[in-house]
């Protein structure tokens, strides 16, 4: 069973995120689980936003991708809002894309409260400024560098509150 497991879970890693190309989202950290029982595949992912309008693109996404093993005769695909995302789920292989799509990814160290920083994705300068902390998306908010001279999006950091964790 951890075999099929295996091969469903490297399915939904082909899955981008609709409103970022080349970016999966498993490694925007949205996958929480992935159940297999005999031939059919339950996956439950946490979505970024609770509002986020890519949800619905994001779920047929993962059942078409999931349907196309061989041996799949049905998947399901639910969102947890038990469960919170945090951009600490992002994987080192997420943030490296988000840099190649000219996202910067969240920042590191960041304590919820504080002004965050991030560096430009385009020359890695950390001369940027917030331009509008309200991005294209709930998840984004839009910088500029003053030392290459673009603007930017950059991953809002959004962390677990490790005191409330069960």
């Amino acid at each position: 069973m951890e075999a099929k497991k295996r091969e469903v879970l490297e399915q939904v890693k082909k899955v981008d995120d609709p409103e970022l190309p080349n970016v999966s989202v498993y490694d925007l950290g949205m996958v929480h689980e992935v159940q297999v029982e005999e031939s059919r595949a339950h996956v439950t992912m946490i979505p970024t936003f609770a509002g986020c309008p890519a949800l619905d693109f994001i779920k047929k996404n993962v059942e078409t991708a999931v349907r196309e093993l061989s041996w799949i005769t049905g998947c399901e695909v639910t969102f947890s809002f038990n469960e919170i995302w945090s951009t600490d789920s992002v994987t080192e292989e997420g943030r490296r894309q988000l840099k190649k799509h000219g996202v910067a990814p969240p920042p590191d160290e960041y304590t919820p409260g504080e002004e965050w920083q991030v560096d430009c994705p385009y020359c890695g300068s950390a001369y940027v400024s917030m331009e509008n902390v309200f991005g294209p998306t709930a998840c984004r908010s839009i910088l500029y560098c003053r030392s290459c001279r673009n603007p930017f999006e950059a991953m809002k950091p959004v962390i677990r509150d490790k005191t409330l964790a069960r």
